[in-house]
């Protein structure tokens, strides 16, 4: 399936995305919850009835009739892997930046979540506005001391994630939380798509695009530590939870890598790609005053 969380008029629900329909589905089935935190924390029944509802039986609307905002728009937790691609670690090398020997995370504050249109705002205090296109995994059950060979059993699906980042705000501290998590800095969507859809989460071609140049191009076989060991890594410290956001790192080509550094400006879209999982599309703008 592909979850969303949609708006349409002053109502905001979730549906699945059916060809060129979504399909309410709390209208659609009472017994369902109306929130994707509160049907990902419903378990596999809620899933599976979900599931079985068809375009003929349930309300549904033309996806050209809705926004589509973030799936999960309010995560406990936003988590995200730094140095996860090879190739990267191989161009922060080039950029005199210090490689970890170890699992190096980092949270992304909750309320940068963004969704898959969404602007994303140019900073007044920095002009190192960044790029990164990542998979995104969106945990579907309470789990702790998760092995890596059990660990795709409490994945709910995938998402498309562009983990912006301010650079010069990053690297001021070693946590890098700051730098990751200005307001609007947290695209993801277009949807979840459920597990049970991919084949294999480490076989899935990746690309990043500002202005329709490609700047990013690499498949998520290039990580380091695969999907499954992040989870096993994480849960070891604290308990994973329905709706949990795990960025799982970003291949070479960002912008603060290049020679010179090229940064993002006002007007500029990044369009971010997964094949099987969708794309998003944001374009940067300047800082409302009223803010």
């Amino acid at each position: 399936m592909k979850l969303v969380t949609y708006r349409r008029g002053e109502r905001t629900s979730i549906g699945k995305v059916v060809g060129d329909q979504v399909l309410d589905l709390p209208a659609s089935d009472a017994g369902l919850p109306s929130t994707m935190m509160e049907l990902l924390a419903a378990g596999s029944e809620a899933l599976k009835r979900a599931q079985a509802i068809s375009p003929g039986q349930g309300i549904a609307y033309p996806l050209a009739e809705v926004r589509l905002l973030a799936p999960v728009p309010n995560p406990r937790k936003f988590l995200a892997i730094g140095m996860n691609y090879r190739k990267h670690v191989e161009e922060a090398l080039r950029a005199g930046m210090k490689v970890p020997e170890v699992q190096i995370w980092f949270n992304k504050q909750v309320t940068c979540v963004n969704g898959p249109t969404g602007d994303v705002h140019m900073p007044r205090v920095s002009d190192q506005l960044d790029y990164e296109v990542e998979l995104c995994v969106v945990i579907g059950q309470r789990c702790r001391h998760v092995s890596a060979a059990n660990a795709r059993q409490v994945i709910a699906g995938y998402m498309v994630c562009n983990d912006v980042t301010v650079r010069d705000w990053q690297l001021r501290s070693p946590t890098m939380t700051i730098g990751k998590s200005f307001d609007t800095s947290g695209p993801t969507g277009p949807w979840i798509v459920t597990d049970d859809e991919v084949l294999d989460p480490h076989a899935l071609n990746m690309r990043m695009y500002i202005n329709d140049e490609l700047r990013q191009q690499e498949s998520t076989a290039g990580m380091v530590y695969n999907i499954y060991q992040q989870i096993e890594h994480l849960s070891a410290a604290f308990t994973l939870e329905p709706g949990d956001l795990i960025a799982t790192g970003t291949p070479s080509g960002v912008g603060i890598a290049m020679q010179p550094a090229r940064f993002l400006k006002v007007g500029d879209v990044m369009r971010a790609e997964i094949d099987g999982i969708g794309q998003i599309e944001n374009r940067v703008v300047a800082e409302p005053e009223n803010i």
